[in-house]
């Protein structure tokens, strides 16, 4: 009996290790469904690939920073059931294109308008990671009527939101290898990955910078989610940003990180689930 015991007992301390550690490392995501339509759009000075899924009240994704569209291919495979389910690579990341203007969460926010403007699509639910969370705000506070709901998982609205410590992070800059694998595989130009990045991080450098008093306007329900072990946000910063925008929600993902959607993918639409469809 104690043996049985005591084999029950490293069963389940190795279950439990295993979800523990989930959140140090980043899975791959599967292939993307089958799309209803995918091509590239004519917005705002670029050329933006995107694609769409299924039928059904409409659902933005928008990746994080030197992501892409396919990092959602768990969420669109379910959302898709009920719902019509946007994709995009926003400027400069994936397959789409960028210009010479500077980045900016309000030129990005702008680009995907147009993308919503040229599908012919009047408001969605939106769901933003990361830097996507941060253009959903941008939504939020400058166009309301385009927003049914926001989730923003690990999102910022100060610099000072960030943990210094990511930069030297292991989970996180082997994100970074990986979306320099996709961009020379996927990207109109293959050979600018370092180029790519000084441009965009000298946005993240000072942006986005919101005062409590603007959050404060936001009108739109909001659902503010992170990872319990998010490498690059805080958890005080979270908790803050719900405090201050009106009616915001908080959701705590646990034993993933700023990666979550790859992580935890269940969990992860069951809470967007749970804020764009309860």
């Amino acid at each position: 009996m104690r043996h049985a015991v005591l084999a029950v007992v490293l069963v389940l301390s190795t279950t439990a290790a295993r979800a523990e550690d989930r959140w140090m490392s980043i899975p791959r995501p599967g292939p993307m469904p089958q799309a209803n339509e995918e091509g590239m759009a004519d917005v705002n000075g670029i050329r933006m690939h995107y694609a769409t899924y299924g039928a059904g009240d409409p659902v933005l994704l928008i990746h994080g920073g030197l992501g892409h569209g396919d990092i959602w291919s768990a969420q669109v495979a379910d959302l898709m059931k009920d719902h019509l389910v946007i994709t995009a690579d926003s400027r400069g990341h994936g397959r789409s294109t960028r210009d010479e203007r500077p980045y900016g969460y309000d030129l990005m926010a702008e680009d995907y308008l147009a993308l919503l403007d040229h599908l012919g699509i009047d408001k969605v639910d939106l769901v933003g990671w990361s830097d996507g969370g941060i253009i959903g705000l941008d939504i939020a506070m400058t166009h309301p009527e385009r927003l049914d709901h926001l989730f923003a998982q690990a999102a910022n609205v100060t610099t000072d939101g960030v943990d210094p410590s990511v930069a030297t992070d292991d989970v996180f800059n082997s994100y970074i290898a990986w979306m320099a694998e996709d961009y020379a595989r996927m990207s109109p130009t293959p050979d600018q990955y370092d180029a790519f990045v000084e441009q965009i991080s000298q946005m993240w450098a000072s942006q986005p910078n919101w005062s409590d008093e603007e959050l404060g306007k936001i009108a739109v329900p909001v659902t503010i989610a992170l990872g319990d072990h998010d490498e690059a946000i805080t958890r005080e910063h979270t908790e803050h940003m719900a405090q201050v925008i009106p009616g915001a929600k908080v959701v705590i993902l646990p034993e993933a990180s700023h990666f979550a959607m790859l992580q935890a993918p269940d969990e992860y639409t069951a809470a967007v689930r749970a804020a764009i469809d309860g």
